[in-house]
């Protein structure tokens, strides 16, 4: 069942959180297309301030310069929900920031607050009209606090090793197996250790383990909530 957008007021702020490859942009995407909503991967935001380090030389070790490097870039996002588009200063680098080298330097970024605080502005300011749907890691905690549903999506970790590898392999990269899940697993401890907005479900999230939930199960779970918010 398709259940509209609101008539009147602002549509619903939407935030799906979790770690690599839980199933988040997937579901996202899905969810958004059939809401009519805007969709938005933060962590895409984060990808692309990765790959601008990567493509400008400035060091991944270097918070200061990151984080000037974070506040001086456009990044924007767009497009139908089922294929987002993410521009890097006008310049569209959706398929550059999939790669296993930009995954990397994405985990590296992401736990600096400069860089942080200057994606959370951006975050906000597309989102704050409502009719979003915005995954990530901190929207329900940190980016959003205040939204309308909050969804934490969980995964066992070679569940999540298969499907980012499955991923890299489309795109014709060559990381195995194994290194997937050790990266998998690195980025999981930096997300959950690190001091500004950790990996962590909102106190009034849903949780919900995908790692053997189809696609379609997923999406229906998730209406029935859009469903029991309005």
């Amino acid at each position: 069942m398709c259940y509209p957008a609101r008539v009147l007021g602002r549509g619903l702020i939407i935030a799906i959180d979790g770690p690599t490859a839980a199933g988040k942009s997937t579901a996202g995407k899905a969810l958004a297309a059939r809401l009519g909503y805007t969709y938005i991967d933060s962590g895409a935001m984060y990808r692309t301030v990765g790959l601008a380090a990567i493509e400008r030389g400035v060091s991944l070790d270097d918070s200061a310069a990151l984080s000037t490097l974070a506040g001086e870039i456009e990044v924007r996002v767009g497009g139908d929900p089922h294929a987002p588009t993410i521009s890097l200063d006008g310049r569209d680098v959706t398929t550059l920031i999939r790669t296993p080298v930009v995954d990397a330097a994405s985990s590296k970024v992401s736990v600096v607050p400069g860089v942080r605080a200057a994606m959370v502005a951006q975050q906000q300011e597309m989102g704050r009209d409502g009719g979003v749907v915005m995954d990530g890691r901190d929207i329900g905690t940190h980016v959003f606090p205040n939204a309308d549903l909050k969804v934490f999506l969980q995964a066992d970790a070679p569940e999540r090793a298969r499907r980012r590898h499955a991923e890299h392999r489309e795109r014709g990269a060559d990381a195995t197996l194994d290194a997937t899940r050790e990266a998998i697993e690195d980025r999981d401890r930096r997300d959950s250790s690190r001091a500004t907005a950790p990996l962590r479900p909102a106190d009034d999230a849903v949780i919900i383990d995908t790692t053997a939930l189809s696609r379609d199960d997923l999406l229906g779970r998730l209406l029935e909530l859009v469903h029991s918010r309005r």
